[in-house]
């Protein structure tokens, strides 16, 4: 990958997506990236040719089973697991981690512990705090006050009683990036296991579920330019061991089907392979080389360039501003920075910034981001919230430019 040096091809990345030509700015993608033409293409091929029941003897079934199959290979090397059977799919990631904690019930037993992080959106916290019910003991590892997270503050939560620590991998406030490989380590090292929550990171840089040694990883596919559906990883020997969830008749054998009832959602997932299918695309245009997991992390270098560029424009802004703050970290050092970026503007509710923002057709969002206990935990949940801006690849500098503008005047306006 010699050539490897090559910009992100923003005009093709933006002619996949259809939404784009339209007059909005979107600078929410945080709470749903826009859908690929190919992802809509593959929606709609499966509807039309192959929309019956798998299991079936004839042709049409067989070719809705192919699909489901292509579908599960291309989350396998998405997140690249060493096999399908690991890849579990669900309705969103709030539904897989419910779906994970039902099956891991049984493995805990009263005095257990499970460390969770206030720093996590709500969907990898509430089912596993529930388990204190069970006589499961919570522990909290909570980050600083700029976002951080402390690998001497975990080691300190953890002992032989420790059995599950469940983390982010990206704040989907702060926009920070943790060493999940760190983390898992020393997880393991006391015996645990741990479950990541990678919704927030899944858009921005290639996954590796096989390199960090996680065993679970889960994320939402219509965040990552994708439909309503999500995936999750899971160890193919710790998936086999949990209880299964659908008829008395899938054993604990079955794996992933046991943890897929009322089956998978065939159209959506079948539709994933487009979204490797441009990732790829993207590395190849930047000079990748070699099979489609190599071309997909030679795209996602690609994005991590073109997204750096953005990250520095925005956050260089919003730090020199007077009238702006930066909640958490206001620098990109060494990329460990995604562009999701929370901030306030001094005197003002972001609520009506939010709807003047709108005015000049540039999507924003502020509130909780369904991570209370962080924004409750930074001191900023009043006055509607903070305010977010989440970009992603298929974003511009001039788009960037437009929406710092934008905001001047509504900062004027409002003197």
């Amino acid at each position: 990958m010699d050539d490897l040096n090559r910009p992100l091809e923003l005009v093709w990345a933006q002619s996949q997506f259809p939404s784009l030509a339209g007059p909005w700015t979107f600078f929410d993608n945080a709470g749903g990236s826009q859908t690929l033409r190919g992802v809509v293409d593959r929606i709609s091929e499966f509807l039309i040719e192959r929309n019956v029941q798998i299991g079936g003897s004839y042709e049409i079934s067989q070719k809705a089973a192919e699909a489901l199959r292509a579908g599960r290979g291309a989350a396998q090397t998405l997140m690249n697991a060493e096999r399908p059977e690991e890849i579990v799919f669900g309705h969103s990631t709030s539904v897989l981690v419910m779906t994970l904690a039902a099956a891991m019930r049984r493995q805990f037993s009263p005095g257990d512990e499970v460390v969770l992080c206030r720093a996590d959106h709500e969907s990898n916290i509430g089912h596993w705090e529930r388990l204190s019910e069970f006589g499961v003991v919570i522990r909290w590892w909570d980050p600083d006050a700029t976002g951080r997270l402390s690998l001497a503050d975990l080691e300190a939560l953890l002992n032989d009683k420790t059995r599950l620590v469940c983390v982010h991998h990206v704040s989907n406030i702060l926009g920070l990036i943790n060493p999940i490989a760190d983390i898992a380590e020393l997880v393991h090292r006391y015996g645990a296991k741990i479950v990541v929550d990678g919704v927030a990171y899944a858009p921005h840089r290639a996954i590796d579920v096989r390199a960090w040694d996680v065993d679970y990883y889960i994320f939402s596919i219509y965040k990552c330019y994708g439909a309503h559906t999500a995936v999750m990883y899971g160890k193919y020997d710790l998936l086999a061991e949990l209880d299964g969830l659908y008829h008395y008749f899938y054993g604990k054998e079955m794996v992933p089907g046991k943890l897929e009832p009322g089956n998978a959602n065939y159209e959506l997932n079948y539709a994933i392979t487009a979204i490797v299918e441009y990732l790829a695309e993207l590395g190849r245009r930047a000079g990748g080389t070699g099979d489609t997991r190599a071309l997909l992390e030679a795209g996602y270098q690609a994005i991590t360039a073109q997204e750096d560029v953005l990250t520095t424009r925005l956050l260089s802004y919003l730090d020199a501003n007077p009238k702006t703050r930066v909640i958490g970290v206001p620098l990109n050092e060494n990329s460990r920075r995604v562009p999701t970026i929370a901030f306030r503007i001094d005197g003002m509710n972001s609520k009506d910034v939010c709807a003047a923002m709108d005015r000049h057709h540039i999507a924003i969002r502020h509130g909780d981001f369904h991570s209370r206990r962080l924004v409750e935990l930074l001191g900023e949940i009043g006055d509607g919230g903070p305010l977010r801006a989440s970009l992603v690849h298929y974003n511009s500098l001039e788009q960037v430019d437009r929406f710092t503008a934008a905001l001047d005047a509504v900062v004027k306006d409002a003197a």
